[in-house]
């Protein structure tokens, strides 16, 4: 656990370690091995006090849903809230399937993208069998992996941000591309996604929470390979993080499986309600992402002339190295401003820090932070 991303990590870890020696007796001897040894996957800091922070450390949206969804969400509270919702989440996969042009057999909704993560793993991969991923990406996958006892292979990448060591056929049975890449917000080439493709035997799961950012996207690839799996999350581009609401696109078989192995009641009424506004509502999801990409833009160009090496983004936020290549640096002294942005401990990327594109004022304010924080040794 990285002590900079979460400041009660180390109350966090003594607590832990208190509870670990209370469970020693029957709970502990019951736990699958696997689980008692694997070390949990590690979100991003959440202040209770958040309205005190400028919050640019969970790539969350800063503006709020369309209206129309705080419309569909009101009319479903009340009575309706004693029935059970819609198992299939039909009117959510309806407007889905009329924004992304499949029908709807070819899309299931889901309680987060994770959860369609979590359960292609369990779908896919059974103990001992390999899932691989690119690192540095989304390093909750080989979480999930863990916890079914699924074997984790990962790939590096080179200064130019290739792909390296990828075998010419590779026999795996899920490889997760997370397209446009998170942390460093560069973005893979649909020709080089479905060269990917007809190279693996098993599943290609890209993961594009961040693609509405981007230029474009591996949906028409959904319709040229059978094993190719698109997911998608509403926490970013549709400021609808807090209702952990998600989808895939694939092959009708592939989302035949997938709701054999879902919590039959898997998005409450309340969320179904917002998929499906959100979905509707596309102008003002438009503007949303119109309006941070245009600050996205011009936070990149005020990093560069502070000094400092930012990566080419498709996403909501940027991955930028100080001059002085001190991530640790950076980011205690926008903790001590109340900026919260995103540190890893991992040496790859250890010099830099992700950081959310909030709004113009937001990013106008972080600015001035660094510059009183300067270049550095």
């Amino acid at each position: 656990m990285s002590i900079v991303n979460c400041p009660l990590s180390i109350a966090s870890a003594s607590c832990y370690i208190h509870l670990s020696f209370a469970l020693k007796g029957v709970a502990m001897i019951a736990l699958r091995e696997n689980i008692a040894e694997m070390a949990g996957y590690v979100p991003g800091f959440q202040p209770l006090d958040v309205d005190s922070y400028i919050k640019l450390n969970t790539n969350e949206n800063p503006y709020p849903p369309s209206p129309k969804v705080l419309e569909a969400i009101a009319r479903e509270v009340g009575e309706g809230l004693r029935r059970y919702p819609d198992a299939a989440s039909r009117l959510a996969r309806e407007e889905a399937a009329k924004v992304y042009g499949f029908d709807p057999s070819w899309i299931i909704m889901a309680n987060g993208s994770d959860e369609v993560l979590n359960n292609l793993i369990r779908a896919c991969a059974g103990e001992g069998e390999e899932i691989a991923f690119i690192n540095p990406s989304y390093s909750y996958y080989g979480t999930l992996a863990e916890v079914q006892g699924a074997r984790v292979r990962t790939f590096g990448l080179t200064e130019n941000f290739e792909p390296e060591g990828i075998p010419e056929h590779y026999d795996g049975k899920l490889f997760f591309l997370t397209n446009p890449n998170a942390p460093l917000g560069f973005t893979y080439s649909q020709r080089y996604i479905a060269d990917l493709a007809g190279r693996l035997s098993g599943i290609l799961v890209v993961d594009e929470a961040y693609v509405d950012f981007a230029e474009e996207s591996s949906l028409e690839l959904v319709r040229s390979f059978d094993n190719v799996v698109v997911t998608r999350t509403f926490s970013k581009s549709y400021s609808l993080a807090g209702m952990r609401l998600g989808l895939a696109i694939a092959r009708p078989e592939v989302i035949a499986a997938l709701n054999k192995i879902r919590d039959h009641y898997n998005l409450d009424r309340l969320a179904q309600a917002a998929a499906a506004a959100a979905l509707a509502d596309q102008p003002y999801f438009l503007e949303c992402v119109r309006k941070i990409k245009e600050t996205r833009a011009w936070f990149t160009r005020e990093l560069e002339q502070l000094g400092y090496q930012v990566i080419p983004s498709s996403g909501n936020f940027v991955f930028a190295s100080p001059p002085d290549r001190n991530g640790t640096r950076i980011y205690q002294g926008l903790y001590d401003r109340k900026i919260l942005v995103r540190h890893f401990t991992d040496p790859k990327l250890a010099h830099g820090l992700r950081i959310s594109i909030g709004s113009r004022e937001e990013m106008e304010r972080t600015v001035m932070a660094l510059r009183e924080l300067g270049p550095g040794r």
